[in-house]
């Protein structure tokens, strides 16, 4: 703050003057306060303190938290088919059979050993190997078990049943000649309007189709089965390097032969 004082000046009597003489004053630490020390807390105080805290209100928001936080994912890994993990089919990832499956790792059985999980024993689980892999079909024992609609299935290897629909005939793993369902019936009269080459590769075109229609519907089931979240992959099914040279060729079932068709002429009609 500047503070202004009159001063005498030296000079002849008769002549006075004043000067006037300016001078600053700091007055900054003088008008401001200085602060009070912060006092500091006795040990007694510090543990009151420490009493008075609950951590309830915290556990409350966490609780809050995870409950929406598993809603969303639930109903993100569901589909949107429920906010509260009661899914129809839970993915593979969700089952514990399905861990346990991937920390013992795939279990090999013989065609022997695969039949004694047919359903009959009830303490051991269901299963059935379909073009070499074995699948647990434990969740659905009203099916696959003793009685079930396809309890041919368990306790084997049976891809041919499942291109031909010979549920009982063909519980075999040996898909010899079962392309020959897709073939159309040869006829003297109807084949003689081809040439004898153009017959030939008539057939051989017709052989490439129907071979292709076998696997697909082979492939079909291999998906179905793999792609289910009921029916873990658990295992492979062991067999010697020859076994088909040991077999029997089968013969096209019964109800597949019928399903046959007659080969179409020229520009016919269906």
């Amino acid at each position: 703050m500047a503070e202004i004082r009159q001063r005498k000046g030296k000079g002849p009597a008769k002549e006075e003057y004043r000067t006037a003489v300016v001078e600053e004053l700091d007055t900054s630490e003088s008008d401001t306060p200085a602060p009070k020390p912060k006092r500091k807390q006795s040990a007694k105080e510090l543990i009151n303190d420490e009493e008075g805290y609950s951590p309830w209100l915290d556990i409350l928001r966490v609780l809050s938290f995870l409950i929406v936080a598993s809603c969303g994912l639930s109903y993100l890994v569901s589909g949107g088919e429920s906010f509260t993990w009661n899914l129809r089919a839970p993915p593979k990832y969700m089952q514990l059979d399905w861990w346990k499956s991937q920390l013992r790792g795939p279990i090999y059985l013989t065609p022997a050993e695969l039949a004694q999980y047919d359903g009959t024993d009830e303490s051991k689980p269901i299963y059935l190997a379909i073009n070499g892999t074995i699948y647990d079909v434990s969740s659905n024992r009203r099916t696959y078990g003793p009685g079930g609609s396809y309890r041919f299935f368990a306790g084997a290897d049976a891809a041919r049943s499942y291109i031909t629909g010979c549920f009982a005939e063909d519980r075999t793993p040996d898909l010899r000649g079962v392309e020959d369902m897709f073939l159309p019936l040869d006829d003297p009269a109807v084949d003689s309007h081809w040439s004898a080459a153009e017959l030939a590769a008539l057939k051989e075109q017709e052989l490439k189709e129907a071979r292709e229609k076998a696997h697909e519907a082979l492939a079909h089931w291999v998906r179905f089965f793999d792609a289910s979240p009921k029916y873990p992959k658990v295992g492979y099914v062991k067999k010697d390097k020859n076994w088909l040279d040991k077999e029997p060729r089968k013969k096209l079932c019964e109800t597949a032969a019928k399903a046959r068709k007659p080969r179409k002429i020229p520009g016919s009609e269906e």
